[in-house]
């Protein structure tokens, strides 16, 4: 979402009240979600002054211009620093309709995909964003504008294909009636354990983010509906740790998430992540 320099002039000389208010809304959420991320890289700024330069945090507050007490309660209160994994914000999430036969076809959202999105939405959340949801059409072929989250495979909507295809180091794909994720480089296939024979009760996803400009576009997809909210589950208890390693890196990775019924038990990553730029020399 971005802001033209005369935005703010335009609203406040806007005629009709209700476009107005609309206009002004928009507007007010932008600001809001860069007064946050400011307020994180000043919080980012400060510690790396500290450890980087040697600097005592009485030595930073008088030269921000801030008093110690004040720079102690960022240090402790401020934002969290994965809140970068998923850019400034506002962050879309998206989700895919599933289309089922019975007389008519008829378009569905899974109860898993449905509870993936709330997870996602709750970890965005708690890291300060301001959330929306948004459907997936099965044409659909772009991710919408701004930070967003796509939980979407190939097989569900064109989306999910075309982010997949413009990865350089994994891929997904059908063999033999079966969903793989495939290692472009050597051309190593992960399967589901959920379709082994005998099958476990186990599922995989890929997880991508890539940083696409201004913005940053995370991708969930999992072979089957469990793998997705596997990908959920690693992110809620791991993202500090993936942006820790990877940076603000694009990159790409698998997911294996044991679960019972719907609940997930387990996640744990067992390729990657492997940063694009990286893999790909």
């Amino acid at each position: 979402m971005s802001e033209r320099p005369d935005e703010f002039d335009e609203i406040r000389q806007e005629r009709d009240p209700v476009r107005r208010g609309q206009r002004a809304t928009r507007l007010l959420t932008l600001y809001q979600q860069r007064a946050t991320e400011l307020a994180r890289l000043r919080k980012a700024a400060i510690e790396e002054a500290h450890q980087e330069r040697g600097m005592t945090y009485t030595e930073i507050a008088s030269a921000i211009g801030l008093t110690k007490g004040r720079v102690t309660q960022i240090r402790q209160t401020g934002p969290r620093p994965e809140r970068e994994f998923f850019g400034v914000g506002p962050v879309s999430v998206g989700i895919p309709y599933r289309y089922a036969t019975t007389d008519r076809e008829r378009p569905l959202i899974a109860a898993e995909d449905a509870e993936t999105g709330e997870q996602i939405e709750k970890l965005l959340a708690a890291l300060g964003f301001a959330v929306t949801r948004y459907q997936i059409e099965p044409g659909q072929a772009d991710p919408p504008p701004g930070d967003t989250v796509v939980v979407c495979g190939p097989k569900s909507a064109d989306v999910g294909a075309a982010l997949l295809a413009s990865d350089p180091v994994m891929g997904m794909g059908e063999y033999d009636g079966r969903w793989w994720i495939e290692d472009r480089q050597d051309g190593h296939r992960f399967g589901s354990p959920s379709d082994d024979d005998p099958p476990q009760s186990a599922d995989l996803a890929y997880l991508a983010r890539r940083k696409d400009g201004d913005r940053v576009v995370v991708h969930i997809a999992g072979l089957h509906v469990m793998g997705s909210l596997g990908a959920a589950h690693y992110l809620t208890g791991n993202v500090a740790a993936i942006l820790s390693s990877t940076g603000d890196a694009s990159f790409s990775m698998v997911i294996r998430a044991a679960y019972d019924g719907r609940a997930i038990i387990t996640s744990d990553i067992i390729s990657g992540p492997f940063s694009w730029v990286t893999k790909c020399k």
